[in-house]
């Protein structure tokens, strides 16, 4: 479980709902942070693709939930890669958030791409990032697929 951790941090007032637990569209901000910091931290901050007029565009996005999560619980968010198409850029992340006493929570699995901000139209990352992209965790069921 603490493998491939991108995020930590303390569940706060404003993400909590009615319920008094973490509120579902918290969930997809922890992990959103998740994959910047890990795409960061493999050399492709949202920074240094932005220059190049490139952003990540989600198509999917689905939330299981397991546990509750509550006011000032400490959570870790793991993200890794389960699917990459070398031939257009296509990705997808599974990520599981944690309570700090290693309680599992949450598994969101995102599907995604890589758009052209200006021509707002999908497109491939640089032929000299696909090393980077090589280096991303990947989960033990990683599929790498070309069409």
């Amino acid at each position: 479980m603490e493998e491939n951790v991108f995020y930590e941090g303390q569940i706060i007032w404003a993400q909590i709902d009615a319920n008094r637990h973490l509120r579902h569209s918290a969930y997809a901000d922890l992990c959103a942070q998740a994959r910047s910091n890990m795409l960061r931290d493999t050399g492709l901050s949202l920074d240094r693709i932005a220059e190049i007029n490139i952003g990540p565009v989600l198509f999917r996005e689905e939330l299981v939930y397991l546990r509750e999560i509550h006011l000032n619980d400490e959570v870790r968010v793991t993200v890794v890669m389960t699917k990459y198409n070398t031939t257009n850029s296509r990705f997808s992340f599974r990520h599981e958030i944690y309570r700090s006493d290693g309680t599992k929570c949450a598994v969101v699995t995102v599907d995604g791409a890589w758009m052209d901000i200006e021509k707002r139209k999908l497109t491939v990352l640089p032929k000299e990032w696909q090393a980077i992209v090589v280096h991303l965790p990947k989960s033990a069921d990683y599929e790498e697929v070309t069409t």
